[in-house]
């Protein structure tokens, strides 16, 4: 290991991550201009062979900077401290593939998925109840708050609320029942609750409040009542990735890790020293989490890898005329990037444009509300299955060697999820499409046996140019810039893996860890408006006809 490299893994920025995003510059002056004239200051000592204290310096260039410029406009308020996707941070990963890598209805993971989770957790709370308190039952409502109220009829969040409520899950829910449901709003359903019956529509799910003190952007209520009288209430957040919490929440006990690892500095000092990979640590970990064995957590993963598989092949299979459902009436467009592709006659952009075509496909199947897999979000459903489909399809590459990319890329998600965040309502797109980016890149890099010092450069480099990138959805549906992003995120993915494997691995300068602190801070700082409300962006700009 050289000198630089072992000055890279000694790094952890994520050891104190809230002294990382506060850089120490005065009260009421202006970063820019401070650290500016700090470095002048600097310059000039090792010149002239003066070199004052760092705090004299420090004063002498707040004395003379200019004042600090008014505060912008306020982001979303913090979540709150209690929340477990908060508090998850300050211990080892403990995430598994199965909670990680979802198989539900698109378009959105935390608004679809994580909604309809959460009905179906009441209604089984609610079948629990004293029989005598469930024979006063009449009614059952759902209020959606926050993000799943600003955006949430652009998601068919008020469907999938529905459909969890008369006893559908994700994983298992026919599409074509959510098609039924937006075809025919005024639909009936009997709710049993033990003797009981309780009629439901799409009329008891009702948008609430876009902005208030909530827990979450995500926020969203359900009630059994009696009249006026409350027999059950919860409050639920949908905290990204079909993640889910309550008020109260205790995450479940778990297994501790045979490797535990807070940071990739550590995961990779794990693969380091026995002489391993990232994606043999991540197993072993899942199965000492778990309790299961090898071939049963291999079993999950090629569960996985054939539904993101079938999602490409039944995306490419749309007929070139179809329409995706919605207002803005854009027409399916991956049948016809993928045979224009494949006639071009340069083998680059060939690649390039087949591999985009994927995406599109797999983020298409998305937008019709079909099911997908959440790597990590429904809105970026269509980066990691591309991969997936090119290097199994096409490059007919082992399949093993895609198991443990699968699991190398898990890892990554689990660090974003670990130290910043998933969710567009929390942090804009770059937490889904960037995030996506760099799993697909780490899993890559993984299939080709680089390193592991590579794969964490392939997957930090996909993060680190996608930081920033806001969410912004047309009409409030995952259509509109969210299906091309899939594309570019994919291509961005090959990008950094090509990068990563030809320059000197230990002279990349930029480590995973603060590239995941950079997120959490960018997430922290970013307007409101920039994160799944519609109420800005490419949403404000674009005047559908």
């Amino acid at each position: 290991m050289s000198n630089k490299e072992a000055g890279k893994v000694a790094h952890d920025p994520l050891a104190e991550t809230h002294e990382l995003m506060t850089p120490e510059v005065p009260h009421g002056i202006d970063r820019r201009s401070f650290l500016m004239r700090s470095a002048v200051g600097g310059a000039a000592a090792v010149m002239t062979g003066c070199a004052p204290k760092p705090d004299e310096r420090a004063a002498t260039a707040a004395a003379t900077a200019k004042p600090e410029a008014p505060a912008p406009s306020p982001s979303t308020p913090p979540l709150s401290a209690d929340l477990n996707v908060v508090l998850k941070g300050k211990g080892p990963v403990l995430t598994t593939v199965e909670e990680f890598y979802k198989v539900g209805p698109g378009p959105s993971s935390s608004h679809t998925i994580g909604p309809m989770r959460i009905t179906y957790d009441f209604y089984q709370r609610a079948t629990k109840l004293p029989a005598d308190q469930l024979a006063k039952a009449t009614k059952l409502q759902v209020n959606l708050f926050g993000s799943l109220s600003a955006t949430g009829k652009g998601h068919g969040t008020e469907r999938a609320a529905l459909a969890g409520l008369v006893g559908h899950e994700p994983a298992t829910v026919d599409p074509k029942f959510l098609d039924g449901l937006r075809d025919k709003p005024d639909q009936v359903f009997p709710v049993k609750l033990g003797s009981k019956s309780i009629d439901v529509s799409l009329k008891d799910v009702i948008y609430d409040a876009t902005k208030g003190d909530f827990k979450h952007p995500n926020t969203m209520t359900v009630k059994l009542l009696a009249g006026d009288q409350v027999l059950l209430e919860q409050e639920y957040y949908s905290v990204g990735g079909g993640f889910i919490e309550w008020k109260g929440y205790t995450p479940p006990k778990k297994n501790d890790p045979k490797y535990p690892f807070r940071t990739m500095k550590e995961l990779r000092t794990h693969a380091d020293t026995t002489k391993t990979t990232i994606g043999k640590i991540m197993l072993a970990n899942e199965m000492s989490i778990t309790g299961k064995s090898e071939a049963e957590v291999y079993a999950w993963v090629d569960k996985v890898i054939n539904a993101m598989v079938a999602t490409v092949k039944s995306g490419l299979a749309m007929p070139e005329d179809d329409v995706l459902p919605g207002p803005i009436k854009l027409h399916s467009k991956a049948a016809t990037v993928y045979k224009r592709a494949m006639d071009d006659k340069f083998q680059a952009d060939r690649g390039i444009g087949v591999l985009s075509a994927f995406a599109l496909a797999a983020s298409e199947e998305n937008g019709r509300g079909h099911l997908v897999i959440t790597a990590p979000t429904g809105g970026s459903a269509g980066v990691m299955p591309s991969l997936v489909y090119g290097l199994l399809e096409v490059r007919k590459v082992d399949r093993q060697k895609v198991r443990e990319g699968m699991l190398a890329a898990a890892a990554v998600g689990y660090l974003c999820k670990h130290h910043a965040t998933l969710s567009a309502a929390e942090g804009g797109c770059q937490a889904e499409i960037g995030v996506a980016s760099a799993m697909a890149a780490a899993l890559t890099a993984t299939v080709f046996d680089a390193p592991s010092l590579v794969v964490e450069n392939a997957a930090e480099s996909a993060l680190q140019h996608h930081l920033g990138m806001t969410c912004d959805p047309v009409a409030g549906y995952v259509q509109v810039p969210c299906i091309e992003r899939c594309a570019f995120g994919a291509v961005k993915a090959w990008t950094a893996y090509a990068i990563a494997s030809n320059e000197i691995a230990s002279r990349h300068r930029v480590d995973f860890d603060a590239t995941v602190a950079a997120l959490a801070q960018t997430a922290k700082d970013m307007n409101s408006k920039y994160k799944e409300t519609s109420e800005a962006g490419l949403a404000l700009s674009v005047v559908l006809c």
